[in-house]
């Protein structure tokens, strides 16, 4: 199987489609060709730990409540075309990650990374629930097969939050800016939600022994 790593953050849409887009793309085949991980890249490194209120994030991310409002009725038909069904307006705070991403990465020792994922972007896009909150988190977790337990008192240390942070930096160093990025083999950079054609081709250049297809 070939390395595909996503950077990715459970509070992007573009991440939730582009894994949609690539989960259509691999749905058919009869192998799966990717052993995929999941990386960490924190779309607001400084956000408060509390995270902030949704509505007034977005209106000073993009300007005004009505430019908010406009971009994310786009987000949503794109998703709507990608099959998902998502409440964009269903979530009242605009969380903090860190933990979010230590799930993921405590996940991924265990093997539960693709269902952990899923539960983090079904909770903050499908139902509006607060991913940045520890008692959530862990309900996540234990859905996904995890020791809910375990996870909340992972949680409430500081276990893993130097090593997310350095991975973070090292995605920035390697000059990743923006997400989802997926690197493919160690090397092909593929950048944004690509549609599932994009990854019919990049799994048909790699089977045939070639270099992935451009996006």
């Amino acid at each position: 199987m070939i390395r595909l790593e996503i950077f990715s953050d459970p509070v992007c849409p573009w991440c939730l489609i582009g894994r949609a887009h690539l989960e259509r793309a691999l749905a058919g085949l009869p192998l799966r060709p990717f052993a995929i991980a999941w990386q960490p890249f924190q779309l607001n490194p400084d956000m408060p730990a509390g995270g902030l209120p949704r509505a007034d994030y977005l209106a000073a991310k993009f300007g005004s409540p009505a430019r908010a409002a406009e971009l994310l009725a786009r987000v949503a038909a794109v998703a709507a075309e990608a099959g998902l069904a998502v409440d964009l307006a269903a979530a009242r705070r605009q969380p903090n990650t860190l933990d979010a991403h230590r799930l993921i990465h405590w996940a991924g020792i265990e093997g539960r990374q693709e269902a952990v994922v899923a539960g983090l972007f079904d909770a903050f896009f499908g139902i509006g629930r607060d991913i940045g909150d520890a008692a959530v988190l862990a309900d996540i977790a234990a859905a996904a097969g995890m020791d809910g337990a375990v996870v909340a008192r992972l949680l409430a240390s500081d276990a893993d939050r130097d090593e997310i942070a350095a991975r973070d930096a090292r995605a920035r160093a390697r000059g990743i800016r923006a997400v989802p990025t997926f690197i493919v083999a160690g090397r092909h950079v593929v950048e944004g939600a690509q549609p599932p054609a994009f990854w019919r081709q990049v799994v048909e250049a790699l089977a045939a022994g070639g270099g992935t297809a451009e996006p």
